[in-house]
This record gives structure tokens, sequence and C-alpha cells, in this order.
């Protein structure tokens, strides 16, 4: 049973999947439409002593939780240099990645976008198949 320091309320945790639209805040997948659940992150993790307050959760796929688990930096596969990975409450999505012309893959704009893709595998052969179906379907990429 989670200790009462690890209990996320019905409240905060809507309120986390409010924000977010109900997108991954890492893979901009939909949890309407992902074969994935969605859970809440600690974008700083607890080990690190990252709290359970809304400035520290995102709404996050199994998927992009997992591969990120306690990570907080990655290596950059161009400069090869340790770099923070994107964190949905202090960065903006755009200034990070952008979108093949396609919209199926997420692109690395920066050191700490390139880092995040790679760590958290944000162009795993799933997420690239349901953004291909969504944008099919004119559902993809979001616009809010």
């Amino acid at each position: 049973m989670p200790s009462e320091s690890d209990y996320i309320s019905p409240s905060l945790r809507k309120a986390v999947k409010d924000r977010a639209h109900n997108y991954c805040e890492y893979c901009v997948c939909p949890a309407d439409y992902s074969p994935d659940s969605f859970t809440i992150d600690h974008t700083i993790p607890r080990q690190s002593g990252g709290l359970n307050t809304l400035e520290n959760l995102a709404w996050a796929c199994q998927g992009c939780n997992g591969s990120k688990h306690t990570k907080t930096s990655f290596i950059d596969p161009e400069t090869l240099q340790e770099t923070p990975l994107f964190n949905p409450r202090s960065a903006d999505w755009n200034d990070h990645f952008q979108w093949s012309p396609d919209f199926i893959q997420m692109i690395g704009l920066t050191a700490c976008g390139r880092a995040t893709i790679v760590a958290l595998k944000l162009n795993r052969p799933n997420v690239m198949n349901l953004r291909r179906l969504l944008t099919n379907a004119q559902l993809h990429p979001p616009n809010w």
C-alpha cells in the first residue's frame, strides 16, 4: 500500500490530466487512442526530492513513463554531452521539438530535445504508427 506521501488525490490527478488535454506530455499521443494506459509522472522523481504537487507532475503514457523512470538527464546523440531531459513544467515543447513533414516523427531541435527523444524512445514504432493513423484521420498533430 502506498504511503500517504505517495498518494495523489483524484482531484490532483484530474488537474494533471486536464492541463495536458489528455495527451502524453512527452510523446504527444492522446490517451483516447493510445494502446498504453496513462499515469502520473514526477518530472523531478520522488527519489530526487520531487513532490506530489501540480507543478511537478505530468500526464504520461506508460511507454514514456517507463522509459523515463528516474532519469532527469541523458546523452545528446549529436554532441555526446549529458543534458537535462525535457520538463513540460519548465520548458516549451516548440522550443525543443518539431514534427517531421509528415507529422509522424518528433525531431529534436536542441540537445534537450534530442536527448529526450532517445531516452524516452519518443519515436518508438507503436507511437509512430498511432501518429500515422491519427494524421490520416486529421486528428494529429493536436492544435492546442
